[in-house]
């Protein structure tokens, strides 16, 4: 029987909650702000993840027991193709604001915890956001392999 990858999913907050406090402070941009407050109309506090692009749209935001979205490329340049340092944030319940790190950006995206980005934000930024999550192409993969074996997964 070909190897199954099966596992509970998780959001994003347990995902990479261990990194939040060594992660940037910030503030929410006005965008975010509205955006929060729309989530916290309807919802009861809980940790967001809320991106800082988004032009003249609300920012796209995601609870913490959701997954992220998929992490692009045009997250980290502008209109213009300049490189951005902070491309999305992370609102708590207390009030704290924290800049998604690229680190945590990468464990989102599917990167294993040890893999090695250089330090510049956007050629890490590239990296990650041109990238096909690990995790999805494994599970292409074995669909593939039972396509071709006949073997049902």
């Amino acid at each position: 029987m070909p190897y199954q990858l099966r596992r509970k999913p998780i959001g994003w907050y347990e995902a990479i909650a261990h990194l939040i406090p060594t992660m940037t402070d910030s503030q929410l941009l006005p965008k975010q702000q509205q955006a929060l407050e729309k989530f916290l109309a309807g919802n009861a506090p809980t940790p967001l993840l809320i991106e800082r692009v988004g032009g003249r749209k609300l920012s796209k935001y995601k609870p913490g027991s959701h997954p992220a979205n998929t992490i692009l490329r045009s997250h980290f340049t502008d209109h213009k193709g300049c490189n951005r340092s902070k491309f999305a944030d992370i609102w708590l319940p207390d009030g704290t604001v924290k800049s998604l790190s690229i680190q945590g950006a990468a464990i989102l995206q599917g990167f294993p915890s040890w893999y090695e980005f250089p330090p510049e934000t956007a050629t890490a930024g590239s990296i990650i956001g041109y990238s096909v999550p690990p995790s999805f192409a494994t599970q292409v993969f074995i669909s593939a392999q039972s396509k071709l074996f006949g073997v049902t997964v």
